[in-house]
């Protein structure tokens, strides 16, 4: 899921990593606003109420959600760096390496969370999951060639619009035939990703409900699967090459 990139990645493929990435997103953005009352990865959620505590003058609240989106971008940012560095050397693993570095940096915030919860009240968590939020965006625009995104729903959910008109043209024989294959496999994609992001939620806030901030750790651990097993097969691909 985290080797092939672009065209050389399948319908399925593009499937299997939105749905596991989108879940992983719901859960910690659900839990996140379960437990502070903040969404790490709606960012258009985040602009509005940024307009809206500005338009009041309330600045503190304005700079805090402007910390939120800015944290957001400056995660995308480095993930786009880290990537094009890694493309640059030809290491194959480049974007799994991304994934790990989402996974050890959200063991660090829940270690914070856990050893210091009473001097960062919940502001640490928010700037710092969206931080990975922008990091992980960034990692699946770049390898699907924006085909899969994970925390988009509002985006998802026109595209599913859209798929769905188009297939209904196409069956009354008002658009091209040949058109229907490519948007069902997106409409799939779309209906699948969002799915997943709503059950991801749900399990987000039942985790969060029965261990706390420890969710950080859990969703580590199954981001770090992904992407150590995605570096070990690119390792011995890499091996049978030179073999």
């Amino acid at each position: 899921m985290l080797l092939r990139q672009g065209e050389a990645r399948s319908h399925d493929v593009d499937r299997r990593l939105a749905c596991t990435l989108s879940a992983v997103a719901g859960a910690l953005n659900t839990a996140a606003f379960h437990a502070v009352g903040f969404f790490s990865a709606n960012m258009t959620g985040n602009v509005s109420a940024l307009s809206d505590h500005a338009a009041a003058g309330e600045w503190w609240v304005s700079a805090f959600y402007l910390s939120i989106v800015f944290a957001f971008v400056f995660g995308a940012s480095v993930s786009t760096l880290l990537i094009n560095a890694g493309r640059r050397r030809h290491i194959r693993s480049i974007y799994a390496i991304g994934i790990l570095a989402e996974a050890v940096l959200m063991v660090v915030l829940g270690e914070i969370e856990l050893l210091i919860p009473s001097l960062v009240h919940g502001y640490v968590l928010i700037i710092g999951l969206s931080f990975l939020m922008g990091i992980q965006n960034a990692v699946v625009t770049r390898i699907s060639d924006a085909r899969v995104r994970t925390t988009h729903v509002s985006g998802m959910s026109t595209d599913i619009g859209i798929e769905l008109s188009m297939l209904l043209d196409i069956a009354r024989g008002r658009e091209i035939h040949a058109d229907a294959a490519p948007y069902r496999a997106m409409l799939r994609l779309h209906v699948q990703t969002v799915v997943s992001f709503l059950a991801g939620g749900i399990a987000g806030v039942l985790m969060f409900q029965a261990i706390g901030m420890k969710l950080l750790f859990a969703t580590s651990a199954l981001l770090f699967i992904l992407a150590t097993h995605a570096i070990v097969r690119a390792r011995l691909l890499a091996l049978r090459v030179h073999a």
